[in-house]
């Protein structure tokens, strides 16, 4: 019987938990873990983790994060037809109620499992409780595989692009507005750069069937001293979006040798790299993986940056899959669909599950 995951995710969404502010929707994980006397439950510092230790030949990992991105006037939610709406039901709190309820229901393991629910995901990776719970207790992040529960449409999303943000500094020569000539203008120099990103062709690559599409993008512009000088500097942001076969470094250097055309290093122009983080491949010959592609039938790339690359720099092959449009989070409109939630919570029930020869054979 599959549980009431509509009223579930309901529940949680009524839990204001904005990042930093999770303590309310932790006291109420902990409560529902109470219930699962199969689980041992830890909690380290904000971080809950919750695992089986069955002796089992294999672990699966659920990880979901507990905060929200601030209400965009969707908070408290609403159950409207088969649907909750409100601040995180897409991200990610379908992806908890999931999770939850599979703790309380999953009678015959057919492989070990840890639950992690950890806070501040959605702000600078500084504060992640999932980095903090690695570097305190890297023991508990052991397993096969993990599930990420990101919203994903109820389909794998596998991998992970990387991303980095990088500061090209364009110099000029300062002069009066009303004698433009006797200078040079910074931000006018942007032109030729803006042109060449609006045009740019990403790379699409094919990794395990599937695709990866690059992106690059013009993010923040600052230049200027005052409205009657000619400005002497620029500096524009951008943001590239790498498919996972390519590192940091990798990444970088391309982007240095596509702007290389616009730099002059004797005039003091310049790109740093402000920052930069892997990406992730999708793994999916993991053979916990595999199975859970097999039960899904649908796999795509993710396209996007998620902690499934967190968990792959921990040495651990993590996969996107949860309920809830990807589209929709953050969005005043966030919703998700019973149909999701039933579709992800079916599939991995029945992923960690004993199938009925396996409950022969454990007899």
């Amino acid at each position: 019987m599959i549980p009431d995951l509509v009223s579930s995710c309901f529940e949680l969404v009524n839990i204001y938990s904005v990042s930093h502010q999770e303590e309310s929707i932790s006291e109420y994980v902990l409560e529902q873990l109470s219930e699962c006397s199969w689980l041992e439950v830890e909690v380290i510092d904000s971080e809950i983790v919750a695992k089986s230790n069955l002796g089992l030949p294999k672990r699966v990992l659920f990880a979901g994060h507990l905060d929200t991105v601030p209400s965009s006037g969707n908070f408290p939610g609403r159950i409207e037809g088969d649907s909750c709406w409100g601040l995180g039901s897409v991200d990610m709190k379908a992806g908890l109620s999931v999770f939850l309820e599979l703790a309380k229901n999953i009678t015959k393991p057919s492989m070990d499992v840890t639950f992690v629910f950890y806070t501040c995901e959605e702000v600078d990776r500084s504060y992640s409780g999932l980095g903090k719970l690695y570097q305190q207790r890297p023991d508990l992040i052991k397993a096969d595989a993990v599930v990420l529960g990101e919203p994903s449409g109820a389909k794998i999303e596998a991998g992970c692009q990387g991303t980095m943000r990088i500061l090209l500094k364009l110099t000029g020569v300062r002069a009066h507005t009303a004698r433009p000539w006797m200078g040079r203008n910074a931000i006018h120099r942007l032109h030729l750069v803006l042109a060449f990103l609006n045009d740019y062709d990403p790379r699409s690559v094919l990794i395990d069937g599937c695709e990866f599409k690059e992106s690059l993008q013009a993010v923040k512009i600052e230049g200027g001293i005052a409205n009657n000088v000619v400005p002497d500097e620029v500096n524009l942001a951008i943001n590239f979006r790498f498919a996972p076969d390519r590192n940091v470094d990798q990444a970088f250097d391309h982007l240095k040798i596509l702007l290389e055309p616009f730099i002059e290093s004797e005039d003091g122009d310049s790109i740093e790299l402000i920052e930069g983080v892997e990406g992730a491949l999708p793994n999916l010959s993991n053979p916990v993986l595999a199975s859970l592609a097999e039960k899904a039938g649908s796999v795509n790339a993710k396209l996007g940056w998620t902690d499934v690359a967190t968990f792959s720099s921990m040495g651990v092959p993590a996969t996107n899959f949860g309920p809830g449009d990807p589209g929709l989070a953050h969005s005043p409109t966030e919703h998700v669909t019973k149909q999701d939630l039933e579709t992800v919570y079916k599939i991995l029930f029945e992923l960690c599950s004993q199938t009925k020869e396996q409950e022969i054979e454990s007899k």
